[in-house]
């Protein structure tokens, strides 16, 4: 495990590279939505719930580290777009659980086609040394995100 603690020049570059990178990636991929009406927040809300399954507000608060209040207002406008239902807690009759519609899923999936198109479209202009580093660069990205 690399020590990145300690500031070497390198390092610190590498870190400033990968931030600036990832975050101007990150800004341009959400420009490529389908459904302009929904907020990043709302669409990372629907993410959660196609990889994550059912929760309640509470639980999806925490995933998408807003507080539950906040949340609470998030849910309202994905249930008044027809894009989320809420059912009773199986346990606890005074929550709700949150599960997407076959809408949100199939928005999702046109938003999934939408912005792999365009990502292609972007690798094309790699050569197949970048692409490969780029191939192998995928699954450590995706750690990261998930720390």
């Amino acid at each position: 495990m690399p020590d990145l603690s300690h500031g070497h020049d390198e390092d610190v570059d590498a870190v400033n590279a990968l931030r600036s990178a990832v975050m101007r990636l990150g800004r341009r991929l959400k420009h490529q939505r389908v459904d302009e009406s929904l907020s990043p927040t709302e669409m990372s809300v629907l993410g959660t719930l196609a990889r994550c399954g059912s929760a309640t507000p509470g639980e999806l608060a925490r995933k998408e580290h807003v507080q539950p209040p906040s949340m609470t207002r998030i849910v309202a406008l994905l249930e008044a777009k027809g894009l989320v239902r809420l059912a009773p807690h199986p346990d606890d009759r005074r929550q709700k659980v949150v599960s997407q519609t076959e809408q949100a899923e199939a928005m999702l999936e046109e938003s999934r086609r939408k912005r792999n198109a365009w990502l292609t479209a972007l690798a094309e202009g790699l050569d197949e040394d970048e692409w490969a580093r780029l191939r192998a660069a995928a699954p450590v990205l995706d750690k990261l995100a998930r720390m």
